[in-house]
């Protein structure tokens, strides 16, 4: 069996098992520095899957920052109709990799 947990962070809900590298809203901290995200929502170890009401009170999923970088652009473009009014912008969101080293659940 595969120890997995769902995790919360960044407004966005992620399935992460050690080993697996996720690309998470930015955050603080250097490269190399251990990270521990305390907002399980679920968790599966050893077979057994643990839900939490709305998170799991204990529980915690340990991640080093392997990196900050910054997404692909992307392009908006507004467009009016009969007005010739025209705007192009572009955004990078800038991010985290995070590799997972533990999940612990208790």
């Amino acid at each position: 069996m595969t120890d997995y947990a769902i995790i919360s962070t960044g407004g966005k809900q992620y399935r992460v098992r050690q080993g697996d590298i996720i690309e998470v809203e930015k955050l603080q901290g250097e490269v190399g520095e251990e990270i521990a995200f305390a907002d399980v929502l679920l968790a599966s170890v050893d077979g057994s899957v643990t839900v939490g009401s709305p998170t799991l009170d204990g529980a915690k999923v340990v991640g080093e920052i392997a990196g900050h970088d910054r997404a692909p652009k992307v392009t908006i473009f507004k467009y009016k109709n009969k007005t010739r009014n025209r705007v192009k912008n572009g955004h990078r969101q800038p991010f985290t990799a995070v590799t997972i080293k533990e999940i612990a659940a208790s």
